[in-house]
């Protein structure tokens, strides 16, 4: 993450860029293409923040990957996965019965692609843009507010999927995985966790919020 003093005029002009970036662009889509399937243009993003970051002197380049930092990280993950796991499938009991583990018993194959695919051409390009990304450019400005940018971003982009349960609970996984990428500067860590509860809402039966097939355009 840049950790390089700024001036003021160039705090500003960042932060300008931040809310066009990832706000204005986001209404935009939102406005125009809202049903669609976001994936193609997630890659495009992911690719672009990556060339961005092959090209930036300040940037570590080990962080797009950094296996070693997983194994101290994996205990923490699994453990706070596996108390959200066990409120999850509660509260979607109670609330959305009908709802409780749908995907992968009534379209297993689809569930199963999602399964597959979703960590490849998802997490990973999402991890780029909102965390490395994002760190990178905007860290200088923003400083220690940096993870709460990264979670506000990464909630208000989830608009597309016309929920505000998708956007509350993008924002709150946002945060830790902006606060885990900090720590590891790893974004396979980020990515592992990230995924993991990607998994988690497409199976016991959230994947209604996050899932472009499911809104009404």
């Amino acid at each position: 993450m840049a950790l390089l003093a700024i001036g003021a005029k160039r705090k500003i002009y960042l932060a300008a860029e931040f809310a066009v970036v990832f706000f204005g662009l986001t209404f935009v889509y939102d406005l125009l293409a809202r049903g669609t399937n976001p994936i193609p243009v997630l890659l495009v993003l992911g690719a672009a923040s990556a060339w961005y970051l092959l090209r930036t002197r300040s940037f570590d380049r080990r962080s797009l990957w950094r296996a070693d930092a997983l194994r101290g990280q994996l205990r923490s993950i699994l453990t706070l996965w596996a108390v959200t796991a066990v409120v999850a499938v509660a509260v979607v009991a109670a609330l959305l019965p009908d709802q409780l583990f749908a995907w992968p018993s009534r379209q297993p194959l689809l569930w199963l692609a999602v399964m597959v695919f979703y960590p490849l051409f998802s997490v990973y390009p999402q991890e780029l843009v909102f965390r490395a990304f994002l760190f990178e450019r905007y860290g200088p400005a923003f400083g220690g507010w940096t993870v709460a940018a990264s979670a506000v971003a990464f909630g208000f982009v989830h608009i597309v999927f016309g929920s505000w349960v998708s956007v509350v609970l993008s924002a709150a996984g946002g945060w830790l995985f902006a606060v885990r990428y900090r720590r590891t500067r790893s974004l396979l860590v980020a990515s592992v966790e990230h995924a993991s509860y990607g998994v988690l809402v497409f199976t016991v039966g959230l994947g209604r919020f996050f899932f472009h097939g499911a809104v009404q355009t």
